[in-house]
């Protein structure tokens, strides 16, 4: 009996002082301030909400292809040791891959995930202007956008994407 009495004394003792310890914390770190936050909170939204400022056009973004992309992704963009982002004109279906024409929704979303996770190697090392250039280049390979169209803020959200219509959106009201 009376070790039971010291067991549960332990047990008592030991939550008492991890509920103190708890209430204190462990004093570890600092609070994080708006401007350290800022340059972490990219996320880019169907509508184009939080696209930053700069504009590029398919011709700016090749070289950048060739010198960035290229060794990944193959020789415009048709695959290597990295998926294909092209595979000749929109389809309706998936058999050659997921490319950029037959399977992302927005080209919003083609922009937010080069900024964010590309080059494979050294993500978010990409001016925004490079990230332009480059959306423009991978939309006009997949014959989305003309070689010669400009996209900004203003002009990628309004690009038709051709699957966009097979997607479930599951929150609608934050398009």
């Amino acid at each position: 009996m009376s070790t039971l009495k010291i067991a549960v004394g332990v047990v008592s003792l030991g939550l008492v002082a991890a509920g103190a310890f708890a209430a204190e914390g462990p004093g570890l770190g600092k609070p994080i301030s708006p401007a350290d936050l800022a340059p972490w909170d990219i996320t880019i939204m169907p509508d184009g909400t939080g696209l930053p400022a700069g504009s590029g056009a398919a011709k700016q973004g090749e070289p950048i292809f060739q010198a960035k992309c290229s060794a990944c992704h193959g020789d415009k963009g048709t695959g290597g040791i990295a998926a294909a982002v092209t595979a000749g004109p929109p389809r309706a279906s998936l058999d050659g891959g997921k490319t950029i024409a037959n399977f992302w929704p927005y080209a919003t979303t083609v922009f937010d995930f080069i900024r964010r996770a590309m080059p494979y190697n050294a993500p978010k090392s990409l001016s925004d202007q490079e990230v332009y250039a480059l959306t423009a280049y991978l939309l006009s390979l997949n014959k989305l956008i003309g070689e010669n169209d400009v996209i900004n803020a203003q002009t990628l959200p309004k690009v038709k994407m051709p699957n966009k219509d097979n997607f479930i959106i599951r929150f609608p009201e934050r398009i």
